[in-house]
């Protein structure tokens, strides 16, 4: 097992444990590395620290929380996983075509309907400029990582 710091293309860091590189590419390659953030299934290995035996340091990033956090930690992502079952559920899912889609919508070219998708911070801000009413949801995977 080997475990790589990925990155999705909203610059979100997280790490995920793969059987080996060649599993990571290949499930990268199909669409079935998401960020567990925002859902992004553009992925790529992030810059990570070489790991040498005998240090005593502790990563910067190791968090302890407490077990009443870790109890509230795990109803939050609970959740956020009903939020995107309901989602997923209650709207049709147009992927990186959501801003063209939404703008179709909105100035009635398509039919209206309930979509999701992705968009960047910059695409979502101009849908808004424009008057078309979005939500950036965190999208958490509907798998444990």
């Amino acid at each position: 097992m080997i475990v790589f710091d990925l990155k999705c293309s909203n610059d979100h860091e997280f790490e995920t444990w793969f059987a080996n590189s060649d599993a990571f590419d290949k499930q990268r390659k199909a669409k079935k590395v998401e960020c567990p953030v925002c859902g992004d299934t553009k992925v790529e290995k992030a810059l990570m620290a070489p790991s040498v035996s005998g240090t005593k340091k502790k990563s910067e990033k190791t968090v302890h929380l407490s077990s009443k956090a870790e109890e509230q930690m795990g109803k939050y992502m609970t959740a956020l996983k009903e939020v995107r079952e309901e989602v997923e559920k209650n709207s049709d899912y147009v992927g990186d075509k959501f801003p063209e889609e939404a703008r179709k919508i909105h100035y009635g070219e398509s039919e209206e309907r309930s979509i999701h998708g992705e968009a960047s911070d910059e695409e979502a801000a101009e849908l808004s400029e424009e008057g078309i009413d979005v939500q950036k949801i965190p999208w958490v995977p509907t798998h444990d990582a």
